[in-house]
């Protein structure tokens, strides 16, 4: 209990879990750990890996796994959070999202003990009439208790009907395997709570749920997210993921350590006092956990070189050693600086390119540019540099 414990949020009921484990022990029989799967995010980061490293820690304990891609939900989409109706996808796309998040999630899980499923295999199959059936099994004014219903209902927002077929095709997830526990987010707490409650409207013990924190991004505001930038990839180079750690503020480094790495207790409590009494530098802490991060998900050997090349571009501002090199046409009229960011990949579009440029993002060699509408003249090779990690070098055709 004191390893399924840590960095939980929530464990309900917490005495229910208690007894399934004892009961596990004693008739040597593992729990099924329930994690559904969104598939339309296949990108993982350390944001996802809160709740994959708590599945882990139960498999490593003996029980099994049970991975969950939503490809019938995922043509639902999760209302979870949001403030609309969410796009839906097709059963192709969730299937093909599906395969990209196993793969990487078994970065961090074992591939033993554990089982993925596709939920079409019991949802597809089920008749209109099961489904009205299973809705006569819930209320609206239960669906209404859940925070962002009740929003969108007071404001006079749309709430598609299928909507509320959410969190019951997710219960049926739990009956389908007979999960034990279901692990989540903070955001998923009413969707698990309904899981429990369905199954036991079909005769079975109901799930313990535990939820985990939602893991602030390294803007040190929002959620992290790919969409707003703010995500450290578990599948990006160790450059990345080392540069991204170092970027947080301050006061996440704790909760990094506790909610994204293995490290002990007793290390926690150490790494606690010494940001509280200031007895170290808190840099040379977040070095600490960025070079644990990059171990993780690649080796201690790239942890070693990813901070020396760190140290190397930023510290005492040298070039990268794998910098990126092509070669471009520049006429008489030059090359509008807004074209060659987009042309060469740094920068996804104009926008982007005359955002970063204004932001005083964006440098040829080491010099800023201060105009988006600058053109290069150059007729010798050169350095492009957009924010702090991102360089190419630049040789003009002859």
């Amino acid at each position: 209990m004191d390893i399924i414990r840590r960095g939980a949020e929530e464990i309900i009921p917490k005495d229910d879990l208690v007894k399934k484990i004892e009961k596990s022990i004693k008739e040597n029989k593992p729990l099924n750990i329930k994690l559904g799967c969104d598939p339309s995010r296949p990108d993982l980061h350390l944001g996802h890996s809160v709740v994959l490293r708590k599945l882990r820690q139960f498999q490593d304990l003996g029980h099994k796994a049970i991975l969950i891609i939503g490809d019938f939900t995922g043509m639902i989409g999760d209302p979870s959070g949001k403030s609309k109706t969410r796009p839906s996808l097709t059963l192709e796309e969730t299937r093909e999202y599906g395969k990209s998040y196993y793969e990487q999630a078994t970065r961090i899980l074992s591939t033993e003990n554990i089982r993925m499923v596709y939920n079409s295999e019991w949802l597809d199959t089920m008749t209109f009439a099961d489904v009205i059936k299973l809705a006569g099994k819930y209320t609206v004014a239960r669906m209404l208790e859940r925070d962002d219903f009740f929003k969108r209902y007071k404001e006079g927002t749309p709430i598609g009907i299928h909507e509320f077929l959410y969190p019951l095709a997710q219960a049926m997830d739990s009956v389908a395997i007979e999960s034990d526990v279901e692990l989540g987010g903070t955001d998923q707490k009413f969707n698990l709570l309904v899981g429990r409650d369905i199954q036991r409207e079909f005769g079975m013990e109901p799930q313990v749920i535990l939820t985990v924190p939602l893991l602030t991004g390294t803007d040190g505001v929002e959620k992290m997210s790919k969409s707003l930038n703010n995500y450290i990839g578990i599948t990006e180079p160790p450059n990345e993921i080392y540069g991204k750690t170092l970027s947080i503020p301050d006061k996440l480094i704790y909760t990094y350590f506790l909610l994204t790495t293995d490290v002990s207790l007793e290390k926690l409590k150490e790494i606690k006092a010494e940001l509280d009494n200031g007895s170290s530098n808190p840099r040379d802490i977040k070095r600490e956990l960025a070079r644990t991060l990059v171990g993780m998900y690649h080796d201690q050997d790239a942890a070693k070189r990813a901070e020396e090349e760190f140290d190397r571009v930023f510290v005492k501002k040298d070039i990268p050693d794998d910098i990126r090199e092509i070669s471009v046409e520049i006429n008489n009229n030059g090359y509008a600086i807004v074209d060659l960011m987009v042309d060469t990949s740094l920068a996804s579009s104009k926008s982007e390119a005359r955002r970063l440029i204004a932001q005083g993002g964006v440098k040829i060699d080491n010099e800023k540019v201060g105009d988006i509408n600058e053109r290069v003249v150059k007729k010798d090779t050169f350095i492009l540099q957009v924010g702090k990690r991102k360089f190419i070098k630049i040789t003009p055709k002859k």
